[in-house]
This record gives structure tokens, C-alpha cells and sequence, in this order.
């Protein structure tokens, strides 16, 4: 025992304080940061903007900066040393631990009864550029449009599936591909050499491009990484003149059906129909979408403050949308986030399930749902007028805007008669 007390009284000379034990709050540095995705293609690089939420320490507003576009996240939180940045629309999330100017977790993604799908995820505070910080002069220019054949084998363009169209200033790169179901959206990245690289995160696409340029052929041949562990090559030749088929052409009414018949609910449970009051004697537009799939927030971001502008003059919309599961309880609560996160003033109905075949069987008056969005014009005798399958969306630039123009052209001609 007569040692006892010396050895406790050097041991409480280093049992820490009370003060010592409380450790500094997480905090996250106000500003922009160079994330990554670390897939099998390599790095898939992209742009957060993240920023204090007023009036409170834990919550931030966060960005996803893929090349002119600021995609808005859900409010992040802080959760002890880390920061989550969710994406509840599209079942995703980003999780990263706070190191001082480094970020570093992962990139999770649900899907209906399934594991979560994972990705490593860094971001460095303060950087900006894209795939390389070094931008040497280059001969190698891609501007223009390129008739691409995605899933080509041979490194030729032997069906041409998808357009690209690309603007280059000096190292920086910008565009997209239009297919006929929709485009990439914002791509952003560099010419290096003789390589174009192009990436894209917006919580539900994750695009890593890469590709040769050969200037003898005029031709791109290359791969895309796509989601978790989604793979597939790619070729492409230049050509100004590069057209898909058109939009108009790709879905249609059966023979003898002049209009569509439906009857969907709504997430409190008033069922929907063109047969309702409300789309009586007026131009109604018919969006075919689904909460899960960017192309139609793209569309929705268009349509939501459109129909703000000219419901008063005799027009309205109606959304059916197609989810991963058909029970309310699922999906009743994204529609109304949807709703929530784009003001939308019209009925969200769940039609049913996102699968194109069983979409299909539930609007049996088209000969097939070809892609989410298809958007529908009916007249106000409530014939269907005109079928415009799939959306060029923002990041297509010239292509966006001559839609917009058709579009508002159409509904004028509709509304004149």
C-alpha cells in the first residue's frame, strides 16, 4: 500500500479536465471545393459550393457545379465530425468526415430493396479546376457536333444513337449528348493532349467521359463510366449535320384512339382525370415523368413556373409520374417533396411503376411509353395533338432553347383555336 499513493497522484496529473475533454465543434469551411468520385474509370471530378444556412451553425446550403449549372442539394447537417449532404429525390447521399480542408467519405445510393451502393468521395477545399490544373495550349479542338454510337465494340460509329455537341476554349470543355430520351446534361471538363475527359454529378447521374481525339479520321473513340459500376465504350465522328430522329415521331396514339384515358391518385388520394372540371374546355399538357429521373426535374424546373405565367389564360398541366414502387406509402412523400422543392401549383399523380414496359400497359391509348419525360399537348376538345418524346434540358444550350420556342409556338396555336 505504501506505493499506492504516489502512482494515483501521478495518474491524476494526467487524467484530463473538464475543459479538455470538450473538443472543438466540426466545422466546414465556407466556400467551393474540387470533389471526387473515385470510380473504375478514374477520378470523376465536379464543383460543391457550401455554405452557412442562416441563423444556424449545423445546417449549410450546398451546390453541385457541373459547368454553367448550380444544382441546389438538400440542407446538409452537421453529424458530429461529419457532413451530410442528402439528395432525397434521388435515394442518395454524400457522407464525409472533416479534416480540416478535406472532406473525405462516401457517396451513397439507395434503390428500392437493395444494399446501398457505395463510391469513395474526397473534396478539397478551395480548388476549382476540373481535370487538370495545367492548361498548356492544345491543337486538339472538339467544337462542334459529333455523330456518337454509344455501345460501339469496333471504335466505329456503325449506328448513330446520341449527338454530341461540345464547346472548347483553349483546355475547358463544355457540352453534352443529346439522345433521343433525353440528354446528358451539364458535362464539364478538358482537352489534355489528345484526350477529352468530361464528367457530370447531380445526385442521380454520375458520368465519367473519356475519349481519343484522331484528327486524321475526325473521330472520338473512347468509354463511359456511368453510375456505381456501369461501363460501355463509345465512338464518334465529326459531323455538323448529325440529326436524331425526330421527337415528334417516336410515340404516338394507337389506331382509332383519339385522346388518353386515366385515372391516377394523387398522394392524399383524389383520383385525377382529363375527364375533371377543371380541364374542361381548356389546352391541357401531359408531362409523363418520375421524381427519380433528372431529365424531368429538368423539365419540371421549366414547366413549374411556366404554368405560374399562363394558367390564367386557359391552359393547365398534370403530371403522371412512374416511381420505383407503386405503393403510395413509398412514393406518395417523394412526390410531395418534388412538389415542395419546384412550387409546382398542378396535380402530381403516381401512375405506377418506372418500368417502360408496365408504364406502357397503364396508358394503353400510346403505342409505348419510350421515354420519361414524354411530354403531351391535348386541344381543348381534348384530343391529343402532338407527342414530344423526351426533353433537351439547359445544358443542350441552342437545343433548349428552340424547344422552349416550339413549345409556347404549340401552345399558342392550341390556345387560338
Amino acid at each position: 500500500m505504501k506505493n499506492l499513493l504516489p502512482i494515483t497522484a501521478i495518474a491524476l496529473l494526467f487524467l484530463p479536465t473538464a475543459s479538455s475533454c470538450q473538443s472543438t465543434p466540426a466545422t466546414v469551411k465556407p466556400g467551393q471545393y474540387r470533389a471526387v468520385l473515385k470510380t473504375r474509370g478514374g477520378d470523376l471530378p465536379f464543383g460543391l459550393d457550401i455554405q452557412p444556412s442562416a441563423g444556424t451553425q449545423k445546417t449549410y446550403t450546398v451546390f453541385a457545379l457541373n459547368g454553367n449549372e448550380r444544382l441546389p442539394m438538400d440542407p446538409a447537417t452537421l453529424e458530429g465530425d461529419s457532413l451530410r449532404i442528402p439528395m432525397a429525390l434521388f435515394e442518395s447521399e454524400l457522407v464525409a468526415k472533416i479534416e480540416g480542408n478535406t472532406l473525405r467519405g462516401v457517396y451513397r445510393r439507395r434503390r428500392l430493396n437493395q444494399t446501398p451502393q457505395t463510391l469513395p468521395f474526397e473534396a478539397q477545399y478551395g480548388q476549382t479546376y476540373r481535370f487538370t490544373k495545367d492548361e498548356k495550349p492544345t491543337s486538339t479542338n472538339v467544337t462542334g457536333k459529333w455523330a456518337t454510337d454509344f455501345g460501339s465494340k469496333t471504335g466505329k460509329v456503325d449506328t448513330v444513337n446520341a449527338v454530341g455537341v461540345f464547346e472548347q476554349q483553349g483546355s475547358k470543355l463544355s457540352g453534352t449528348f443529346l439522345t433521343p430520351t433525353g440528354d446528358y446534361r451539364f458535362l464539364d471538363g478538358n482537352v489534355v493532349g489528345d484526350s477529352l475527359f468530361l464528367s457530370c454529378f447531380d445526385g442521380s447521374h454520375v458520368y465519367l467521359f473519356k475519349a481519343r481525339h484522331d484528327p486524321a479520321t475526325k473521330t472520338l473513340t473512347g468509354g463511359l463510366w456511368a453510375g456505381i459500376s456501369g461501363y460501355e465504350p463509345w465512338a464518334a465522328h465529326f459531323d455538323p449535320k448529325a440529326e436524331l430522329p425526330d421527337p415528334a415521331k417516336l410515340t404516338y396514339l394507337k389506331p382509332g384512339a383519339k385522346t388518353l384515358n386515366f385515372s391516377f391518385p394523387e398522394p392524399n388520394g383524389n383520383k385525377v382525370s382529363l375527364a375533371d372540371p377543371r380541364f374542361k374546355n381548356k389546352v391541357t399538357i401531359v408531362q409523363i415523368m418520375g421524381s427519380w429521373c433528372p431529365n424531368c426535374m429538368d423539365e419540371t424546373n421549366f414547366m413549374s413556373p411556366w404554368y405560374k405565367k399562363n394558367k390564367q389564360r386557359g391552359v393547365e398541366v398534370v403530371g403522371l409520374s412512374f416511381e420505383r414502387s407503386p405503393d403510395m406509402a413509398v412514393s406518395g412523400p417523394k412526390l410531395e417533396r418534388m412538389k415542395q422543392r419546384f412550387q409546382i401549383d398542378y396535380p402530381i399523380v403516381l401512375a405506377g411503376t418506372n418500368d417502360k414496359a408496365e408504364a406502357s400497359k397503364a396508358l394503353p391509348d400510346l403505342n409505348a411509353v419510350v421515354a420519361f419525360p414524354t411530354t403531351i399537348f391535348i386541344d381543348k376538345k381534348g384530343k391529343v395533338r402532338h407527342i414530344h418524346t423526351g426533353f433537351s434540358g439547359p445544358g443542350t444550350g441552342k437545343y433548349y432553347d428552340q424547344y422552349v420556342e416550339e413549345f409556347n409556338r404549340l401552345v399558342d396555336k392550341l390556345l387560338s383555336e
